[in-house]
């Protein structure tokens, strides 16, 4: 008498659990060396999972939504736009703008003058990130 195969009776049980419509268990394929080299140069740029699923499923392959991945200056330009926009900038300026207004602040043409640089240099920085992350709204600096 042949002991159970454990690892069957583990996948039969992985799809009847609630947990099989989630992602199903990496399958892993180990290879020589020269095996991967020669799957990466017929795989051309393609990933190596999704040039391997196409030739063994063909037409049967289920198509996955593709994700654009950020680069690097992506995600550092979206983490600065990030920063200005919960920074406290816009509200200091109001509050300088009601300080203004209710004369507790005297405005000398300097102090408008910087204000205004102030807030151009502020609108520039987001025009310009904007636009670096490829979104609407941005125009070229």
């Amino acid at each position: 008498m042949t002991a159970p195969d454990n690892r069957a009776s583990a996948s039969k049980d992985f799809a009847r659990s609630g947990k099989a419509k989630k992602a199903p268990p990496p399958f892993s394929l180990r290879l020589t060396f020269e095996e991967r080299a020669a799957l990466d140069r017929m795989a051309g740029g393609k990933p190596l999972g999704a040039y391997i699923r196409d030739r063994l499923l063909g037409e049967r392959v289920a198509r996955r939504a593709s994700r654009r991945r950020p680069k690097t200056d992506d995600v550092a330009m979206a983490r600065a736009l990030s920063a200005l926009g919960q920074s406290r900038l816009s509200s200091n300026l109001n509050q300088i703008a009601k300080a203004a207004n209710m004369g507790a602040l005297p405005v000398t043409p300097e102090l408008e003058d910087e204000l205004q640089a102030a807030c151009a240099d502020i609108q520039r920085m987001r025009q310009a990130l904007m636009y670096a992350l490829g979104y609407d709204g941005g125009a070229p600096p």
